[in-house]
């Protein structure tokens, strides 16, 4: 997915690949989940719920249960791109486990306003049902050798965004294009000139 604003107020990326990696882009450059309206747009944006699902029982829990989430899937990810797994890695991984038993919101197909079939919840999504998704997409990350391959921490400048590169011969440098690869092209066009000058 393409960069982009949730609403008028918060950036959230969604271009890393992987849901479980978007979540992880949250942090970057700053905590995007600072209140659970932020959380509510992301989950929406993520398609972790139909459009219009109603989330007014989110809570300030859901912020801490997200990032905790989000902790555990960074440092899996993390240590899994590091040769040597961190003493950690075992018990970051048994959560993980934990959350991913519950079940996922569980969809059904009702004729929209047009008569065309759209996707409901079957009810209100719980937040535990909506981190075992996210748990769930991590795990299959984990565990699936071609996707784990093409795990990569971006090369822009103090950039710790980490994506899932799917590029035609695996070339991809930079988690967005249009974000660090335009910063790094900057630069490099402001160093050739800088030398020109000199």
């Amino acid at each position: 997915m393409a960069l982009g604003l949730a609403t008028d107020a918060y950036e959230l990326r969604f271009d890393a690949g992987r849901i479980c990696l978007d979540l992880l882009a949250t942090t970057h450059p700053e905590e995007r989940f600072d209140s659970v309206e932020v959380l509510c747009a992301w989950i929406a944006r993520a398609g972790l719920v139909p459009p219009d699902t109603p989330l007014a029982h989110a809570d300030a829990s859901w912020l801490v249960t997200f990032r905790e989430l989000r902790g555990l899937v960074g440092h899996l990810v993390r240590g899994g791109l590091n040769p040597e797994p961190w003493p950690s890695y075992d018990l970051a991984l048994a959560r993980v486990n934990d959350i991913a038993l519950a079940a996922p919101p569980a969809p059904r197909a009702v004729r929209g306003e047009d008569g065309t079939l759209v996707r409901e919840l079957d009810h209100p999504p719980e937040g535990a049902a909506l981190l075992g998704a996210l748990a769930r997409d991590a795990l299959e990350l984990l565990t699936d050798p071609v996707a784990r391959a093409g795990l990569r921490e971006c090369e822009g400048d103090n950039c710790p965004i980490v994506y899932l590169d799917s590029s035609r011969g695996r070339r991809r440098r930079w988690c967005s294009s249009e974000v660090c690869g335009n910063r790094e092209r900057v630069a490099r066009h402001r160093r050739r000139a800088a030398l020109a000058r000199a």
